[in-house]
């Protein structure tokens, strides 16, 4: 059996809340409470919820640019929790992030050259400036892009070809892990399928895993093999795309896919309708996160609830799993 590039155990991720003139630490914000989530080689897990869920926290915690509170996190079998400063560096060249706003994820003042060039030299990918110039024209041409473009500044380009030069700075190293956080949410629809076919060809062409964060199930259910569905930093359901989309069964994940806006006006779709608001991260309610929202709420959700693993009946294999008592 092959095992995960990454795995997840008990991930939890509290940031203080502190008060007063001596700083005290009066509380904690939970935005992850106890995640657990394989990733495959060459898979492409989407991570699915509401903002403020704690899906862009997932990803970060992951690449250790926002440290746990608790939990494991292992990559290619390797704890990176309790590397040195030498082994995660080593760790950085194998994973790398896209992040949402690529003006802003783009030094103004520096060239695409340098944006792109400057880890290259860094990791000793590269040992001299007309190696790096080759390497940047040729990530360039992976990403879609001309090689003059490598002497302009952020601002000369459009927001998808901005967008373009990020997955080529995150590929630059050629790692074999991506975090893609909610990389098409800030571009018109219509580039939104380029960048989402670009992912697509770049993680066949350099066998890629990549955590795919949005909130638009239809760019999730295009892209992602499996599924994790979010709700105040717990996992609600896990499965394949097509368990999920077909086949819902925590009401949370059926009031987000029944959100989705209609495919033809007369395209019927039950309705799931939610009362109230999220609560607090702060003081999150007990067992079920989602209990004070469902519409199915029972006593027992208050308490811990059990999972449940569906299987298909046709292969006897489990499709899924999901948090609830239905």
């Amino acid at each position: 059996m092959i095992p995960p590039l990454i795995k997840v155990k008990g991930l939890k991720v509290h940031f203080p809340i502190v008060s007063g003139i001596m700083r005290r630490v009066v509380g904690s914000i939970k935005a992850l409470d106890g995640i657990d989530l394989e990733l495959n080689k060459k898979e492409v897990l989407g991570i699915v919820g509401e903002t403020g869920c704690g899906k862009s926290t997932l990803g970060r915690a992951i690449l250790r640019l926002v440290e746990p509170t608790e939990g494991s996190i292992e990559f290619s079998g390797r704890d990176i929790l309790s590397q040195s400063k030498e082994e995660l560096q080593q760790f950085r060249k194998s994973a790398q992030i896209i992040f949402q706003n690529p003006f802003a994820s783009l030094n103004p003042r520096k060239t695409i050259l340098e944006s792109i060039g400057e880890s290259l030299l860094y990791h000793h990918i590269v040992d001299t400036p007309e190696e790096q110039k080759e390497r940047v024209a040729e990530v360039l041409s992976l990403v879609g892009l001309p090689a003059s473009a490598m002497e302009r500044h952020p601002h000369e380009f459009s927001g998808g070809q901005q967008q373009r030069i990020c997955i080529g700075r995150a590929i630059a190293l050629n790692p074999l892990f991506i975090v893609c956080d909610e990389a098409a949410s800030a571009l018109d629809v219509s580039v939104q399928a380029q960048i989402l076919n670009l992912l697509q060809e770049l993680k066949e062409k350099l066998s890629l895993s990549y955590l795919f964060i949005s909130h638009d199930l239809s760019l999730i259910r295009y892209l992602s093999d499996r599924v994790i569905v979010l709700y105040l930093g717990k996992v609600m359901e896990t499965g394949s795309v097509q368990a999920i989309f077909e086949n819902p069964q925590h009401p949370y994940t059926k009031a987000l896919l029944s959100a989705i806006p209609k495919n033809h006006p007369r395209e019927t779709r039950q309705r799931v309708v939610l009362h109230g608001e999220i609560p607090s991260a702060r003081n999150p309610p007990s067992g079920c996160p989602f209990r004070t929202r469902c519409p199915y709420a029972q006593p027992i959700c208050a308490e811990l609830p059990p999972k449940k693993v569906i299987i298909d009946v046709a292969t006897g294999l489990p499709t899924h799993e999901y948090n609830c008592i239905l």
